[in-house]
């Protein structure tokens, strides 16, 4: 164990990342950035687009965005692909074991974010890119040549992370954990993550930490992946009841299997006795955080939110059973096997209107979208209200603390 861990908890899977003190930039084809919130959430990501003279691809959804009005905030400078996307099913991906599996019961997920990063995905094949940077839209202070440098790193790993300083990156109940005292640091993921595309063939499943899921590989070991730079995260309140039911499955499968790694076993070695033997471990780690909470002096407003957010986590953990862990995996073994099928036959495209086109499923019409910059001349328009200035943070001078030894 490292000086992070408990017997029944990691505090850290930073000895997984590779390090490397300096290596030389290289540019980026794109920036893929799924979003649903207002367009103003994107102006950080048009400014780095800008900057780095790469093609900007939004993908947008629900109530509060649109292509359209993505496309408003956007200089002719940038060149820009705004996409509406449908519901998954209309979409040019396969139909996965793994939402099969979860549909119909608690653990299925009501979120399209897996979808359009899949989506990104294919669209980049399609028009010949290698380079991508995966970027959410609560995302901020990048810097371009951190970028540059996790693009150059693609040359050795099969993706790149930049690591999220300021609000932590972590599930609700390794915030809890580690607002308690407990020692906890965040992983590299999918809100800021450079992705060699021709290297990396995974896919992002519909699950909570689909993105640790992507950093597996085909042999259900880890891809070479590294972190450098710095962004990052605008706050949010991770202390909801709703929220702790709908990460838990999620947590537990992409906790259990990095524990394996972090030791240096594969998923297969995830069987049934396993997932008995991790479900108990989990089940100890989430009372023993409870326990923290209550001795750590919090306002009795504050401490009955996280001890409600704690407890539904526990309710939905004793409906996982260490059977479905194993269905789950299996499931997803089986979806890896059909995104390489679904991969190879796609072919790069001479134009972005046929690459477009070949986005939707069959039958179904194509994506609106809205096209910039080089793409397709369009006048900018007046902003909407930029997000609240206290979200605006600056990136914090940090040490990277991954080991510079692989994985």
């Amino acid at each position: 164990m490292t000086s992070n861990d408990t017997p029944d908890h990691s505090g850290s899977h930073r000895g997984l990342l590779w390090e490397h003190a300096d290596h030389s930039p290289a540019d980026i084809d794109a920036i893929i950035v799924p979003t649903a919130r207002p367009p103003a959430y994107l102006k950080e990501a048009v400014g780095l687009a800008d900057a780095l003279g790469c093609t900007l691809v939004t993908l947008h959804s629900k109530k509060w965005t649109s292509a359209e009005s993505g496309a408003r905030v956007v200089p002719r400078s940038v060149d820009l692909i705004a996409l509406d996307v449908p519901d998954p099913a209309r979409l040019r991906l396969p139909a996965w074991n793994t939402s099969r599996l979860l549909a119909g019961t608690v653990f299925a997920r009501h979120t399209d974010l897996s979808a359009k990063r899949n989506l990104g995905l294919v669209l980049c094949r399609l028009l010949g890119w290698s380079r991508i940077l995966f970027l959410d839209d609560d995302i901020t202070a990048l810097v371009p040549a951190d970028v540059r440098q996790a693009s150059g790193l693609l040359s050795l790993h099969s993706a790149v992370g930049l690591q999220v300083g300021g609000f932590p990156d972590n599930s609700m109940v390794c915030h809890a954990y580690k607002q308690a005292g407990g020692s906890q640091q965040s992983f590299i993921g999918g809100g800021a993550l450079a992705v060699d595309v021709g290297r990396c063939t995974s896919f992002f499943p519909d699950i909570y930490n689909d993105d640790w899921f992507f950093l597996l590989d085909g042999d259900k070991s880890l891809q070479s992946i590294a972190v450098t730079g710095q962004v990052r995260q605008y706050p949010y309140d991770p202390f909801s009841v709703e929220r702790a039911r709908a990460e838990e499955f999620g947590d537990v499968l992409a906790e259990g299997i990095y524990w394996l790694l972090d030791r240096g076993r594969t998923i297969n070695d995830a069987d049934k006795a396993y997932w008995d033997r991790y479900l108990a471990k989990r089940d100890r780690f989430i009372r023993r955080v409870l326990d923290m909470v209550v001795k750590s002096g919090l306002e009795p407003d504050e401490e009955t939110r996280r001890v409600a957010a704690l407890k539904a986590s526990l309710g939905r953990l004793t409906l996982i059973k260490s059977e479905f862990c194993v269905n789950y995996i299996q499931a997803w073994t089986a979806d890896w096997q059909q995104w390489q099928r679904h991969l190879q036959r796609l072919t790069v495209c001479r134009d972005r209107g046929s690459a477009l086109a070949m986005l939707s499923g069959k039958g179904s019409p194509g994506l609106p979208r809205r096209l910039a910059g080089l793409a397709e001349p369009m006048a900018p328009k007046e902003s909407p209200g930029l997000p609240p200035a206290s979200m605006n943070g600056q990136a914090e001078d940090g040490k990277l603390v991954g080991q510079a030894t692989g994985a």
